[in-house]
């Protein structure tokens, strides 16, 4: 389904031109001119996220925002406004706006905000079930017994305001279990907010937590709230927290501490009332002693530690796993009934999975692909499964030392299709980094990389850059 955004404008050119670029990447556009019509629309229909200007005949931005959040709190709204109206923009974040944007704007960042608002919708309004094997789209599939205390400990620690460090492999789920402990907590009415540490560059991270004042730094044109502001009330999930710098280490432990952010190039203190839940998938305790990572930091965020799995020691939960994937992607690719083989599900048992679930997921959709709706048998398995473990070209590494590497393994008769497992794996690596230089602007990485925004979309999708996260 398309995600569906309500385009709140009264001038008519720039809500033709904007519904139009929204059209173009998929969103379904249901237009307003008013602001009363635009409570009405939102009132009568369900929407991913709404898109509104400030000033409007009938009711104006601001207006609409306070009514809205009062019935639709997990509803994201993107305030469009002039220059000169900055701390209007602020009253409206204060308000519960997602955020804001100021004319002119630039039509790409703004496709990109709203990419970023529906997928907080999805993670705040998209339930997730625990221990289930439907085809819903959020669930923590297992009914085994590493599975069960993890659902116990959720269960334990949801309904408190304590701070939750979750651990784990790459691939096993993290993120799913923040969203859990979010959607059981007492907060699930208020925003949940998602930050990918590893993500953002590290000159831009310490702004986007805790926002910054205008004329902070070079391009600061305007004051902006961070991440902790915007989930005061409610959550903030910070993903690959051992990726912090020193310098933001010790700016997240003051507001652990003390409650209060400031923002750059600012002196006030602002209260904010939010829970911290963190993840990682590195060692911490190692991080710790080669002085990578604050000690004192490390047990603040510990408070309450939940460790997932990896997949190779919950096999038993793999035949569930397996059912739910071809279930969902079964729906997707409109394949009915997908089924596999018995002896598919025993390869698939045996395998260690170095990737978790995530890796399982990406090899039963290709599967799916393989099979043309037969059922999965063990050979199509076979074929992924040495696919899937070709040797992905590490960050210290040339391309020359890789191509060895490569060459070596292939000599040794552990690899095929060198030249195409090269080809694929430089390809990954740069798309990769334009994606994280463009800080997740897809038209500013097409941009520099001379492809289409759909070739970039497909891209990032095959290569697992555009996913759904831990």
């Amino acid at each position: 389904m398309k995600n569906r955004v309500l385009l709140i404008e009264d001038d008519t050119s720039v809500a033709a031109a904007l519904g139009k670029e929204l059209a173009s990447e998929g969103y379904e556009v249901v237009m307003a001119h008013r602001g009363d019509e635009g409570l009405a629309r939102a009132a009568a229909s369900p929407f991913d996220v709404i898109v509104t200007d400030l000033k409007m005949p009938g009711v104006n931005g601001l207006e609409l925002i306070a009514q809205l959040y009062r019935t639709k709190p997990k509803l994201p709204i993107i305030l469009i406004t002039a220059h000169g109206t900055t701390e209007t923009a602020i009253e409206a974040m204060k308000a519960g706006a997602f955020d804001y944007v100021l004319k002119p704007f630039d039509v790409s960042e703004l496709l990109q905000l709203i990419a970023k608002a529906v997928k907080s919708s999805r993670l705040m309004s998209e339930s997730v079930r625990l221990g289930e094997t439907g085809s819903g789209p959020a669930a923590i599939v297992g009914k085994g017994r590493a599975m069960q205390e993890i659902y116990k400990q959720i269960g334990r620690i949801a309904a408190t305001p304590i701070t939750v460090l979750i651990r784990g492999e790459t691939g096993t789920g993290k993120e799913l279990i923040a969203r859990a402990v979010y959607q059981h907590s007492d907060r699930a009415a208020k925003p949940f907010i998602a930050v990918n540490c590893a993500a953002i560059p590290d000159t831009l991270l310490e702004s986007e937590l805790f926002g910054f004042e205008r004329g902070a730094f070079t391009g600061a044109h305007e004051k902006r709230i961070g991440r902790f502001e915007q989930a005061d009330g409610g959550t903030i999930f910070l993903d690959e927290i051992g990726d912090l710098s020193p310098g933001t280490q010790a700016k997240l432990l003051r507001v652990l501490q003390d409650r209060h952010v400031q923002r750059l190039g600012g002196k006030e203190t602002i209260r904010v009332d939010v829970r911290v839940v963190a993840a990682t998938h590195q060692n911490l305790e190692q991080a710790i002693t080669e002085k990578r990572f604050r000690e004192d930091l490390f047990y603040r965020l510990s408070a309450v530690t939940v460790t997932l799995p990896p997949l190779r020691e919950r096999t038993e939960d793999i035949p569930a796993l397996a059912k739910y994937f071809l279930q969902q992607h079964g729906v997707e690719l409109n394949i009915s009934q997908p089924a596999i083989q018995p002896d598919a599900v025993d390869l698939l048992k045996a395998e260690s999975w170095p990737g978790n679930v995530r890796e399982l997921e990406n090899v039963l959709r290709e599967a799916l692909l393989i099979a043309r709706g037969y059922p999965i048998a063990r050979e199509h398995l076979e074929q992924l499964l040495l696919k899937h473990r070709r040797v992905p070209v590490r960050a210290d590494q040339t391309i020359a030392e890789y191509m060895e590497q490569l060459l070596s393994r292939a000599a040794r008769g552990e690899a095929s299709d060198i030249l195409e497992t090269m080809n694929e794996e430089m390809e990954r690596a740069l798309f990769k980094r334009a994606i994280e230089l463009a800080q997740a602007n897809q038209a500013k990485a097409a941009r520099w990389l001379g492809v289409t925004r759909t070739t970039m979309r497909e891209k990032l999708i095959h290569f697992g850059l555009h996913r759904r996260e831990d």
